[in-house]
């Protein structure tokens, strides 16, 4: 049993003396810790990317909402009158508005 664990020993020691492996090791571990890519940095443009892939998503919903409330507007008077009563608070000379506020709950 000893005499296996000498031999698995010394494969082990001449291994770490091999200076190929030596320098392979210190490039995975340059290149896993200290370089300006490594994984941590990696991991945070990986975030970065799907944070800017939502927001780009958000926005063409968005675009794509205004454009159908635009065409909406210009094509359907009935619309652009109650948008601009809602909106902007207009008015008919005949008529009076009452605004009515509804209070925000008190957060805890």
């Amino acid at each position: 049993m000893s005499k296996i664990v000498n031999i698995d020993m010394k494969r082990l020691i001449d291994l770490f003396k091999n200076k190929f492996f030596l320098v392979t090791v210190a490039f995975v571990v340059w290149m896993v810790a200290f370089d300006k890519n490594d994984l941590h940095s990696q991991y945070q443009y990986y975030t970065e990317l799907r944070k800017a892939e939502k927001e780009r998503d958000f926005y063409l919903k968005e675009t794509t909402q205004a454009r159908k409330d635009l065409d909406d507007l210009t094509t359907n008077p009935e619309k652009l009158e109650r948008f601009a009563r809602e909106k902007y608070l207009m008015k008919k000379d005949n008529e009076d508005v009452f605004v009515v506020v509804r209070e925000k709950k008190a957060e805890k």
